[in-house]
């Protein structure tokens, strides 16, 4: 990272969340407050941390908002739940929260995961909480550069330290064939704090690296797209591959996570440890209701349930739609995680420990650790909702997402490396 990220204060620490018996110790998770109830039901207070600005999470905790999803399971498990909902930006200020004993669920993308388990945070992946985003390379219109080689010697603005900045990275090193992008392609990278900023192209830069939402809600204003994520081109490119939009580009085929596309996008719930092991069916509670949301969502028109968050994307139904049908939750149409979602952390911290990002990147056994916590609630979560899908669907390769083995079949997976 060449500039440090100026994170927004996370909440004040309220009485809610003081951890029951003391103070947390500096650098842990303590576990959320609660008191008993005086009849059948326990009472739990849960901080939830969102991102309703990025893609297949918005909808679906808006859903799980509007229909008090998440309460109504939570009763099942004997629990009288109170939420509260937090909207952030990023993923950034939501670590912030949760080390600071702030928060106790959040939707972290594969950077910010990474991270804390290197740094040893006590924190477990719960679900898939959204995956397989466009990330876009943008420009202005009347700009010359039209695609990726006319980025060489330029400056472009990405979200330093997230997902972004990772998948720009990649789409640069495999469509310029280099390892190095700063070194070999002389190209650098300046910060973009949120991303409509990005998306709106400010002067000082040459291109930039956004999310679709906020690319779609920009183009009104002259900002155009020359390639994406997924491998293909965008509107305004112009180069070896032809003209237009849609074209595959050669290169992605070389990317090992073809065909998601250059880059493995995936973001999951996290939760704090202690919350996992003090309230496993409160947790279960969590994973039900998201996958109930999920399945109601996915049998929708996409166009409405864009609609469901137009005051975050600010989009029209039709341009929501695109990023509904994009998402990997609503394409499958379960959030169940996967031996190749697992994979997605792996990989992603090998490069980014190329990169310098990180001291060392993680091991399989490391990434492995993360999930077992969890996985037996997400199992427990599919058996109650009826074990769907069938077993088939999870290992299924003539789709446009990688899968593999649920997770509660983590002693199967094998061993990437």
């Amino acid at each position: 990272m060449s500039r440090p990220l100026i994170l927004p204060a996370a909440p004040s620490l309220s009485r809610r969340h003081l951890v029951v018996g003391g103070a947390a110790l500096a650098g842990s998770l303590a576990m959320p407050a609660y008191v008993r109830a005086q009849g059948s039901k326990q009472q739990l207070k849960l901080s939830i941390g969102r991102i309703p600005w990025a893609a297949g999470n918005s909808p679906m905790t808006q859903y799980m908002i509007n229909n008090k999803l998440l309460e109504k399971r939570a009763a099942d498990f004997g629990y009288d739940l109170t939420i509260d909902w937090r909207e952030y930006p990023t993923a950034l200020p939501m670590v912030e929260a949760m080390v600071g004993n702030n928060l106790d669920i959040g939707m972290w993308g594969n950077t910010p995961i990474i991270r804390a388990i290197s740094s040893g945070l006590p924190i477990s992946p719960i679900v898939v909480g959204e995956g397989h985003l466009r990330f876009l390379i943008t420009t202005r219109t009347g700009s010359p550069i039209k695609n990726a080689q006319a980025l060489k010697g330029k400056t472009i603005g990405v979200s330093l330290g997230g997902d972004p900045q990772s998948a720009l990275t990649q789409m640069l090193k495999h469509e310029l064939g280099v390892q190095d992008v700063v070194k070999e392609a002389g190209i650098r990278y300046v910060n973009m704090p949120t991303h409509a900023q990005a998306a709106s192209v400010p002067t000082g830069v040459d291109a930039t690296c956004t999310i679709s939402p906020a690319f779609y809600a920009a183009q009104a204003s002259g900002t155009v797209a020359i390639m994406n994520s997924f491998g293909q081109t965008e509107d305004y490119y112009e180069g070896p591959a032809g003209k237009g939009a849609g074209i595959l580009l050669p290169s992605v085929k070389k990317s090992q996570f073809y065909p998601d596309g250059y880059y493995l996008h995936r973001s999951f719930w996290i939760g704090r440890n202690a919350l996992i092991e003090q309230h496993p069916q409160a947790v279960t509670a969590f994973i039900v209701a998201q996958q109930e949301a999920v399945a109601a969502l996915t049998a929708m028109d996409a166009g409405a349930v864009s609609q469901l968050v137009k005051d975050y994307w600010k989009l029209d139904a039709t341009q929501g739609a695109k990023v509904v049908k994009d998402d990997v939750l609503f394409s499958r149409g379960w959030s169940w995680p996967t031996e190749k979602d697992a994979l997605a952390i792996l990989e992603s911290s090998r490069y980014m420990a190329e990169n310098k990002q990180i001291e060392k990147a993680l091991d399989w056994a490391k990434v492995r650790t993360q999930f077992q916590r969890t996985a037996p609630l997400v199992k427990a979560a599919y058996d109650k909702l009826g074990s769907k899908p069938a077993a088939a669907e999870f290992t299924r390769t003539d789709v446009a997402d990688l899968r593999g083995r649920p997770v509660w079949e983590i002693d199967k997976w094998a061993n990437p490396a």
